[in-house]
Parts: C-alpha cells; structure tokens; sequence
C-alpha cells in the first residue's frame, strides 16, 4: 500500500514549502482540508495564506522560525477559511524544516494537515479578539520593519522592504506607493497583482477622486473597510480601479517634517475593520516608511550631485596617443559624497607631444572637490602655454598657494596642499621628463613583466612654499613596457604603508614569470597581460574587492581613500618572445653629486631587478658591490655616476651585467688597506664577489663593470 494512500484513509494530508521561492504544495488531501480542489497544486505563499485565519498564519510563522533556530518539529492549530472570511474547520500541523542543498540560508518545510473537531464551522474570521501574543508581535513586528527601513540605501530598497512587509494579523496582498510631483501624484512603487505601468492610477491630478489624491490634499488617513464604502466615498475611482479582488484598504499620508511627500496604500484580500490597534500599526510603518523615503531620497540627490561634479572634472574621452596605449581609472571611496580631491588630465602640448597629470588634493569634501577643479585647469593652462615640466608644477604651486590664503569666501584660514606628478610623453623616442611634488613615484612593468618602482627626483607638494623648485627626471619607456601612475589610495587604502601597498600591487601588475618561458601560457588572474583595461580593473580590485580583505596591511586603522590612476604602454615591435631567447630587464639611473641620498633609492632598484634571483647571497653582493662602485665615484671624482644595469637570459642561467660610468679619467688601482683602514677594498670585493669584472676608459671618461651569473644557492660556492 502506498503512503498517500495510507494517509488519506487516516484524513492526513501532507505539505511543502520553500522558503526560498515562498511555493506551498499539497497533495490531493491537503488541499481539500484548506478549501482546495482534491488534488495536487503548487500555490504561491499570497494565495496559500488567504487559506489560513491571518492571525494563525502570523503565530505559524513564528513557531517555524523558532523551530527552525532549535532543530526540533513545528506543531500549530490553523483556521481554514472561505472567502468571506468564514471558519470552514481547524486542522493540526507538525512540520520540520530541512536545509536546502547548495543554499545557506533557505530551508524546506515538511509537513502533514489532519482535521480537528473544534472550532465549529459557522465561526466569523473577523471574531476573535486581538490577544496579548498579537501585540508582542506586533511590537516584535515594528522593530523589524524599522530596522530594514533604515538599513536601505536607496529608493528602490525601501519600496522592497515595503512590499515585504507581513504585518501580525493582517497583512496586505498589494501596496503602493504615490509620489508627489507638482500637481500630480503617480505610483512610484507597487506590489500586487497589477505592474506600476500597468495601475489604473500611474499618473492622476493631485485634485482627481482618488483616496490617494484625497490623502495628499488633507494629511489625513483615509480608511475602508468595506468593498460598499469605498463605491460610495470614491465612486469615480471605484469605476475605473474596480478594485474586486480585495475586500479592505488603507491609505496614508507619508509626511516627513509637516510636509506630506505621498501615500501609502495598503489593500487587503480579506476584511478588516481597522481597529485602533490595527491603525496604530498602520500610522507607525507610514511614519518610517516617509522617513526613509526622504532619506534616501536626499542621499540620491546628493550622490548625483557628486558623480556630475566628478565627471565634469574629469576628461570627456579617451586618449588617443600615437604608439601607446593609455587606461585611466577613478575611484571615489572617501567622504560621505563621494567625492574628493584625487584626478587625472591628458593634454595635447603645443609641441605636439602629450601631458600625462594625476594628483591628490588634500582632503575628501566638496571643498577638496572644488580646489582639484581650479588645480586642474591651472594645470592645463601653463601646460598648454608651453613650460617645461618643472616650470608647470612651480607655477601650479604659486596658484595653488594663493587659493588656501587667509582671503578665502567665509574669512577663515584653510590651507590646502596638493601631490602631483606631472610627465611630459615623447612617444617617438619613448622619453619620459617626469616632475615629481610630494607625489608617489611611478611604477614600470619591463618587457619580462618585472616590476620596478622608479625614483625620480621631485619638490614638496604643491601649495606648501611658492618658491620650490621642481627638478625633471628623465625615463626611457622602452617598447613593451608598461608605466603606473597613481595616488596614494591605491597603495595605502587598507591599512597599508607604502611598502606593503606596493607589494600587493606588485602581485597584480606583474606578468607571472610562465610567459616568460611559455609564450603561451596563461597570464595571471585569466587576464590578457596587454589588455591595460582589464589591468586596471584588476589594480582596482585589488583594493577594493574580495581579496583586499585578505591583505590588509601591518597598520592598525582602515583608512579610505580616493582612487586615480594612468596606465601608459608603449607599443613593442615584437609582440611574442621567440623560444630561444627571452627579454631583458634594464634600468639607468644617474646620482648626481649633490643627491648622494639617492644611492640607497639605487640599492632598492637593483633588489626590485633580481627580485626572482635564485641565490639571495648573490644579490645582497650585487648591492654591495654596487653601494662600492657608485660611492668611490663621488668620493674621489668630481662628477656624476651613471648606472645601467642589465639582466638578460633565460630564468635559472642568467647573467647580470651591471655598469658605473664617470667623467674622470683617473682609472682605479689596488691598494693593500691596513687592518684598521676605512677606505682601499673596493677593488678587492669585486675580485672576491664578482664572477667577472673590469675597467673600460672611455673618450669622455671610464666605465668600471662587473658580471654574475644566476646559479642555485647549492651550487654557489
């Protein structure tokens, strides 16, 4: 014998639903114990609870949610009941949620419906009084719906928590919400059996006879528990809406500091007399439901305030640049509008090569906002007259001096600094003249995908002291590389230090070491490693999506900040690597007499190159050696020291190469330094950590050199 046939001789029906979907199925049983046709149906969770008295329908709903959260069955008393609201019989449930497969939070709920003998057919629905477990719920019931209000963030949140709301003992089968606009109201928002577009009152005049309408004129309540008194009060709208399928409705003013901004209607599919308990619930949901309305309201202006702002002062199309390729990103993350003091600029010289600018100004508001727009068009205009890199930002940080002064629109003093990072492009000769105020410096992917940072020389921030000056670093962009531009909010945000920023975006903006081997293989993170698009939204989720969560920095705060970036590439000639030979990482840096600083910023480029050498003894001797060399040059000459260093081969046998040149004639010689020297080694470590050295003289001066090969950590004795 079948099970459904065993239960339908002992009158127990069983039943299904979905707490994902909100789909309840019966069998045959189940559904002619709740009124149904005897046989199998699935129905939607609105016309199975028109089944149900919606008191027990509330108290359910709570037994299955405290069943839910111990693990043990679900039992309750349900009143079925016809259309007119009058008590058919009374069945017993005993139900038991089970989770759902490849779902976190919905569940099933299995259950069986036997009839009981009480209550008596014949029993009005519309009896029993309100108890005190109603009223708990009821309370229980506003804390919820105030707290989902609140936490919506925009419009269309807050009409769907609205539609969602179940309230304890009567809840609605449709709502909608009227918008007023001038003389007009119209649904801004509807939930029920008819679309917003498709409501017979979308659009009416605000003097039309409507509940609604009548709502908005007077900031009273308008309520109607009867099909008969809404024809009579609103035969005009009785005619057009012909509202048949609901038996009660509601309508209430949403009004936010004594000014009424809509309606709220609620239609119920069973009657209601609206009681005062009944209406007390009512007035409290259209008072929060206004509330949020005006919130999120005010919150869309403003964000739609700050996005036109932002992409006013930012540039209208892409760059076009002949032999490169240009991406920009900006990110706004600080400030309650969205909107800060981070940009980016690309401007046509009249020489006829290209401008590259990104800067940060000091702050995240709308007063920041307002100084970055001036900045920029400062910026632009002494670049557009034709100065040099150096004299562009010296200029901008006499501009920008003059607009934080005491003089300001409301008196007070308010001084604003600025970084910027200013780059004149030659794309022919692929030479980079950077100026650099207070900005970080820019990044370089080499042909082989290695990431360098380069430093570059550079002045304070802009807007500090009006006479700094501004030296210009020239970088040779060679064909196949890629160069970062960015603002501290790329490095920083996350509670990283420059350090730990540059290492999280080292590990996107490198092009994995596979390609350098394989051609073929696929590039890190599935992406095109020369799409620059797609790595620049790559940079950007580093920060801001799932795995920043992953690597937050060694600092204790969270600190958020606006985003701007460029990435420039210059075109290479070839565009695959052949499988006998594998590209060359190179880097030059000058260190000027007067900048002996900048040997420790020369030690830092060679760890970045060797970053992947396989012994790491062999690199701490290249940067000793390499401190050796460049120091003796400004100690016993009267020039500059010019560095070129060159890694080629494949990985596991390559070689570095790494050249000093001075204009001084005088070639090196061995000393024998006594035990307490302090000087005289210099040639001696070379011999001692080299695996190849030498001396070449040149026309304009001499070259001092020294060669290792790559070999593995076991095999470098």
């Amino acid at each position: 014998m079948r099970t459904e046939d065993l239960l339908a001789a002992i009158a127990t029906g069983l039943w299904r639903w979905d707490s994902v979907s909100g789909a309840v199925s019966y069998d045959a049983e189940a559904a002619r114990l709740v009124g149904l046709p005897a046989e199998p149906v699935t129905l939607p969770e609105a016309a199975a609870r028109a089944c149900f008295h919606p008191a027990d329908w509330l108290e359910v709903k709570a037994i299955v949610d405290l069943a839910v959260a111990e693990g043990t069955l679900a039992e309750a008393r349900l009143r079925i009941v016809d259309e007119k609201g009058t008590v058919l019989r009374t069945v017993r449930t005993r139900s038991r949620p089970i989770a759902r497969g490849g779902s976190e939070d919905g569940y099933y709920l299995l259950g069986t419906l036997q009839e009981v003998p009480d209550p008596l057919p014949g029993t009005s629905a519309a009896g029993p009084p309100v108890t005190g477990d109603w009223r708990r719920n009821r309370e229980a019931f506003l804390l919820d719906a105030g707290r989902a209000l609140a936490e919506a963030m925009s419009t269309a949140e807050v009409l769907r928590v609205a539609a969602g709301l179940s309230m304890p003992g009567f809840s609605p089968e449709g709502l909608a919400v009227f918008g007023v606009q001038g003389e007009r109201i119209s649904v801004i928002g509807h939930h029920g059996p008819r679309a917003g577009a498709d409501h017979p009152f979308h659009d009416i005049a605000l003097g039309a006879d409507y509940p609604a309408a009548e709502v908005v004129r007077t900031g009273r309540a308008v309520y109607l528990p009867t099909p008969d008194e809404y024809r009579g009060r609103f035969p005009a709208a009785w005619s057009l809406g012909r509202p048949r399928k609901r038996r009660s409705w509601a309508f209430l003013p949403l009004i936010v500091a004594g000014r009424t901004i809509g309606a709220w209607m609620a239609g119920f599919a069973h009657p209601v007399s609206f009681s005062p308990d009944e209406r007390s619930v009512l007035t409290t949901i259209a008072r929060m439901l206004a509330q949020a309305l005006s919130r999120t309201a005010l919150q869309e202006t403003e964000r739609e305030l700050a996005d036109g702002l932002q992409r006013s002062m930012l540039p209208a199309s892409k760059p076009d640049i002949p032999g490169l390729t240009v991406a920009a990103r900006y990110v706004p993350t600080g400030g309650g509008l969205q909107v800060g003091g981070d940009w980016y600029d690309v401007i046509g010289l009249p020489s006829g090569r290209t401008a590259l600018v990104i800067g940060d100004v000091q702050g995240h508001d709308v007063h920041a906002a307002g100084i970055m727009g001036q900045l920029r068009i400062a910026v632009r205009a002494y670049a557009s007259e034709g100065h040099h890199p150096d004299a562009v930002l010296s200029r901008a940080s006499r501009f920008l001096a003059g607009l934080s002064g005491p003089d300001g629109p409301d008196g007070r003093y308010d001084p604003r600094f600025a970084t910027c990072l200013y780059m004149e492009v030659d794309p022919v000769a692929g030479t980079l003249d950077i100026a650099r105020a207070g900005h970080p410096d820019p990044a370089v992917r080499l042909a082989d995908g290695t990431m360098m940072v380069r430093p570059t020389a550079g002045g304070l921030p802009l807007g500090i002291d009006p006479d700094t000056d501004y030296p210009t670093t020239r970088v040779v962009l060679e064909p196949g590389e890629t160069l970062l531009m960015c603002t501290d909010g790329l490095i920083e945000t996350g509670g990283h230090d420059l350090e730990t920023g540059w290492d999280r975006i080292r590990k996107v903006f490198e092009r994995p070491a596979t390609l350098m081997d394989d051609p073929g293989a696929l590039p890190s993170h599935g992406l095109d490693s020369d799409d620059l698009e797609a790595l620049a939204d790559s940079l950007v989720q580093a920060v801001h999506g799932p795995p920043s969560h992953h690597t937050t920095g060694p600092l204790a705060d969270r600190r958020e900040d606006d985003i701007a970036l460029l990435l420039i590439r210059r075109e290479a000639e070839v565009c695959l690597v052949g499988p006998g030979s594998a590209p060359v990482r190179r880097t030059a840096v000058t260190v000027a007499q007067a900048e002996p600083e900048r040997i420790a910023g020369t030690r830092q480029q060679l760890r970045d190159m060797l970053h992947d050498w396989a012994d790491p003894d062999q690199v701490e001797s290249a940067v000793l050696m390499l401190s050796e060399m460049v120091t003796n040059v400004l100690v016993h000459t009267d020039g500059d020291a010019l560095l070129v260093a060159e890694v080629s081969g494949r990985h596991g046998s390559r070689r570095l190469r790494l050249d000093v040149a001075d204009s001084s004639d005088e070639l090196p010689h061995r000393r024998r330094p006594g035990e307490l020297a302090s000087s005289g080694r210099g040639l001696l470590l070379l011999e001692m950590l080299a695996d190849n050295w030498g001396v070449d003289p040149r026309g304009d001066g001499k070259c001092i050199w020294y060669e290792l090969y790559e070999a593995a950590p076991e095999d470098a004795a």
